[in-house]
């Protein structure tokens, strides 16, 4: 996948000397390495037109007080979708914090998978996003020197990474950061689910070496890490290691905010036909922690009439192909239909089409597919690896754990055989969960002082630590 990190201990290695060797070969002198960063030459052509300023005397912007300036590294945003909640977090963040923070997004200049830039957008230039400004770089600018430029010509009071593993939109910052080749800022890093343990599970022979040297290099050093929940808030300390409260392992947790489309919604609902299939919705990518194939697994074992509808990105063909290899094996009972990638706009319409939505995903952080079903009326059968918990207590839908696939089966049998008066009551169920749970003042709270607050644990760990 294009991002990810480099491959073992040596490869590292060479990427912090060769940022050296490339600042020294193009006539940058690094002068001494002062209490917060080293401080570059003055006077060579390349440092005066990024018009570096060391951060100790940069001065007031505009000689009056501002709003708070979040420079964000996100590998994927708006237009794009295919990358799935990260985008919807971020552009949700910044609709409604937009007008207390100045969000100055830096992202690819594609959608994931995508060669080809957006339409619409100036590349490596500011553009006007809705309540941020959003710079979309090319390859060249992906580069540490292009990410180099950036910093130095882009005033940011916090550096927000969101993602624990990415090359060009963390580690690159981060390498930056280590070698004192940037302001002094306070960090925030959201890992968006990347370290719970079935996501380091997936390619472990190569995450695991670079925790290892990222630990060694001091990398995440005096950071604050944003949790969407106390679950990934537990993934967090349990990466960071068994001595992670002695040292001051600073973890913010602020849930992600659901769009405010999905907060007001005026629904109708028609009963499905007697006879009719049940009508389960997978919407997820199409990858392994994704779990499509437990759910084809469980399909099995129905006797129901079921009809499966797939959307979401084949993102791993490998794993496609071995979900294909599954379908033949289902009862004539039970028919699949992949529909391929759904655009936003399309997404309630799609969902409004079902009777029961299904992801027994192997962990979310938050899971905005999850709460995009619920806001649409639509009872739901995951895993009891997302923080959405007793559902059924609330009528709203079934958390259960992997290790019982029966159960996942019984769920399934009993939706196909509700009465209108039983499908009826449960999304009203639905409804009122929905309503109730999700009161966004809290939330909201909980994401301003992410910033506006949170920091300052950052700042008094690094303080106790020095």
């Amino acid at each position: 996948m294009s991002g990810e990190m480099p491959i073992g201990v040596f490869c590292f290695r060479r990427a912090i000397a060769r940022v050296r060797n490339q600042l020294e070969n193009s006539g940058h002198a690094i002068l001494g390495i002062g209490s917060c960063r080293a401080k570059l030459c003055r006077s060579c052509r390349y440092c005066s037109e990024m018009k570096f300023k060391d951060s100790q005397t940069d001065q007031p912007r505009n000689g009056t007080m501002s709003k708070p300036i979040i420079l964000a590294f996100v590998p994927f945003y708006l237009p794009g979708f295919k990358a799935g909640g990260p985008v919807r977090s971020i552009a949700n963040m910044v609709k409604v914090l937009g007008d207390e923070f100045d969000f100055r997004i830096f992202t690819s200049a594609t959608d994931f998978r995508e060669k080809q830039p957006y339409p619409n957008v100036r590349v490596d230039e500011w553009n006007t996003v809705g309540n941020a400004q959003v710079y979309y770089a090319s390859p060249k600018s992906l580069s540490l020197i292009g990410c180099l430029r950036l910093f130095n010509e882009t005033n940011y009071d916090i550096l927000y990474l969101n993602s624990f593993f990415n090359l060009h939109f963390t580690i690159g910052p981060l390498v930056l950061r280590r070698l004192w080749l940037i302001p002094d800022r306070p960090v925030v890093l959201a890992p968006r689910g990347e370290l719970a343990q079935a996501a380091l599970a997936i390619k472990w022979w190569k995450k695991k070496p670079y925790r290892f040297v990222a630990h060694l290099l001091g990398l995440y050093k005096n950071i604050l890490w944003h949790a969407s929940s106390l679950g990934e808030a537990a993934d967090i300390y349990h990466a960071k290691g068994a001595t992670a409260m002695q040292l001051r392992v600073a973890v913010a947790i602020a849930a992600d905010m659901a769009s405010s489309n999905s907060l007001a919604k005026q629904l109708t609902f028609q009963c499905r036909p007697a006879g009719a299939p049940l009508r389960v919705c997978f919407l997820a990518r199409v990858v392994p922690i994704k779990n499509l194939d437990y759910a084809l697994r469980v399909l099995t074992r129905v006797t129901q009439p079921v009809q499966l509808n797939i959307y979401g990105i084949l993102e791993d063909k490998s794993y496609w192909n071995t979900c294909q290899n599954l379908m033949q094996r289902l009862p004539k009972n039970v028919t699949v239909t992949y529909r391929g990638q759904i655009a936003p706009t399309d997404v309630d319409k799609a969902l409004q089409a079902q009777d029961l939505f299904m992801l027994p995903t192997k962990g979310e952080n938050y899971g905005h597919s999850i709460v995009e079903a619920l806001s649409n009326d639509l009872p739901v059968l995951i895993s009891d690896r997302t923080p959405w918990r007793n559902l059924e207590k609330y009528g709203a839908g079934w958390d259960l754990p992997l290790e019982e696939p029966e159960r996942f089966r019984s769920v399934i049998e009993k939706c196909a055989a509700m009465s209108d008066a039983e499908q009826l009551a449960q999304r009203a169920n639905v409804q009122a969960f929905f309503t109730k749970t999700f009161d966004q003042t809290e939330t909201i709270d909980q994401n301003r002082a992410l910033f506006s607050g949170g920091i300052i644990a950052v700042q008094n760990g690094a303080r106790a630590a020095g």
